[in-house]
């Protein structure tokens, strides 16, 4: 892995099919795990499997965590794992998983808003009209959803997934302002090394896992989370982690531009339903999306 040329557009491009379509299917994988397992212990069981998987690099790299940056690594862990796992596999509880991929595609606005926020970047007007444009097609597709009009009380799950996108954006800044010149291959063990034990404790120690893990079907979901865990976030944070370092964080984001459409053609394979509206305000979406690409030719 290594030895592939991330700084090579044609490398950057593959990365990004390759990862949307890991992490597209990561939504249909969680979905299979909520038949056994309540959220918090798929969140921290994909956690705690990461950071074992992750562990002979941890130790090989452990010097690279100092006290001048360990609070990066810290906030790495919790915006780029802890709290976006926890918040999309919760949303899932009353959300398809097309839709939740879809609003994971709000990446990049967040990205840019916190860049500008904080990192006090300059944005010019087509930028922020794909803003305000993504903001739209949010919103849009949370009213209209079919699960809004079910029940109004579930909006506020559809909202969890925005803010893990939040999260994911605060995450890249991150990694391309704080952690530029540190190994990716160090950023993402050491991230996931300073969470991974909290959430074994949590798992073995105070959750009903073990339990829910010999119930029929549990081993079988086991699995799945397995997968989303060694396949969709090990390897997979790895190689975004490695695409930040030789790209701009704006353009890393963009893998959430695939996402959608790999979680929608699961999601209507498992039978969720997908109509118009939807499908006008996600084009909103990644028309604005679009638009925020455009700001640096260089992207």
């Amino acid at each position: 892995m290594k030895n592939l040329d991330f700084s090579s557009r044609a490398v950057q491009i593959i990365t990004l099919i390759f990862l949307s379509l890991i992490w597209g299917s990561s939504f249909i994988l969680m979905k299979r795990g909520l038949e056994s397992y309540p959220p918090q212990e798929i969140a921290a069981l994909r956690l705690f499997l990461v950071f074992v998987v992750l562990l002979p690099s941890t130790i090989k790299h452990f010097k690279a965590l100092k006290p001048s940056n360990r609070w990066a690594f810290l906030a790495v862990g919790i915006f780029g794992s802890a709290l976006p796992y926890y918040l999309f596999v919760t949303a899932q509880t009353e959300i398809s998983s097309s839709l939740s991929g879809i609003l994971n595609s709000l990446t990049p606005l967040f990205t840019l808003i916190f860049a500008l926020v904080f990192f006090k970047e300059k944005i010019r007007p087509i930028s922020m009209l794909g803003v305000t444009l993504g903001l739209i097609g949010a919103v849009g597709l949370i009213y209209f959803s079919a699960e809004h009009e079910v029940a109004q009380s579930f909006t506020v799950y559809m909202l969890l997934p925005v803010i893990a996108s939040a999260c994911y954006g605060i995450n890249v800044n991150i990694i391309k302002s704080r952690l530029q010149n540190i190994d990716p291959v160090a950023v993402t063990a050491l991230s996931f090394a300073l969470i991974g034990p909290f959430a074994g404790a949590y798992l073995f120690g105070v959750s009903d896992f073990v339990n829910h893990f010999q119930e029929p079907n549990g081993l079988q979901n086991f699995g799945y989370i397995s997968i989303l865990a060694v396949v969709g976030t090990a390897m997979a944070v790895l190689i975004f982690n490695m695409l930040i370092k030789e790209t701009t964080a704006l353009f890393a984001s963009s893998v959430t531009y695939l996402i959608p459409i790999v979680a929608i053609v699961w999601g209507v394979i498992d039978g969720e339903e997908f109509n118009m509206i939807q499908l006008v305000f996600a084009g909103l979406i990644l028309g604005g999306i679009s638009l925020i690409k455009s700001k640096k030719k260089a992207d």
